[in-house]
């Protein structure tokens, strides 16, 4: 079940069960990890097709040096055509080449069972909402004037609602007069009180204040 369907050729009877594997694969993948996720159709269609391309390419190289090399060298060009993925997108795409290279290389069965795998260790994961940051917690953007010293310029109105809050960035805006500060901040409940938006106001000169969810921070 695991050994390689191909002999010393690759057959067209093995050449088509190869890429009807992994086109069935690619698409299963695609809705596995696009479970639950924001993803873009382009990028549905790629996990989908992903594995078919990578067998072809081990099939072509199969042990030629020369051809692997160049290869190598042309998938080298797409980094510059594609933006930053998420790790979840990432891990997507390793998953895809996995079952690539090992149909590639002729071994069906071991590409079902890998995916298999994958595919149940992903879906636990994401029904468990493994690793997620807690729905309390919070990202404040506080626009300050440049001429305020913000260590610790809110300190008693974030005591005051017993918020547990981390300052993550500091940067200059509005070409460099004003300071953006940037804090995540847990309430003790769902709850954003309208009292401690106010009193932000009238701490940091009625500039811009941002209360929203904690931006995706799974770039790599």
């Amino acid at each position: 079940m695991l050994n390689s369907i191909f002999g010393s050729t690759i057959t067209l009877q093995s050449l088509l069960i190869c890429f009807a594997t992994a086109l069935a694969l690619g698409v299963l993948n695609a809705m596995v990890f696009l479970y639950k996720s924001r993803h873009s159709s382009g990028f549905a269609m790629t996990l989908a097709l992903l594995p078919m391309a990578v067998a072809v390419v081990i099939m072509l190289v199969n042990g030629n040096v020369g051809t692997g090399v160049a290869v190598a060298g042309a998938f080298t060009l797409t980094r510059f055509r594609s933006v930053p993925g998420t790790a979840r997108e990432i891990a997507a795409i390793f998953v895809d080449m996995g079952i690539g290279l090992a149909l590639g290389m002729g071994y069906v069965g071991f590409a079902v069972v890998f995916f298999i795998v994958a595919a149940m260790f992903v879906l636990a994961l994401t029904l468990l909402n493994f690793g997620a940051a807690s729905r309390r917690e919070k990202e404040l953007r506080v626009t300050i004037p440049e001429n305020f010293d913000y260590n610790g310029l809110f300190d008693d109105i974030f005591t005051k609602y017993k918020l547990h809050v981390e300052l993550v960035k500091v940067r200059t805006v509005n070409m460099g007069t004003l300071f953006e500060l940037t804090y995540h901040v847990t309430f003790p409940d769902d709850r954003i009180p309208k009292e401690l938006i106010d009193e932000l106001r009238s701490r940091n000169g009625n500039l811009n204040i941002i209360i929203g969810d904690v931006a995706d921070r799974e770039m790599l």
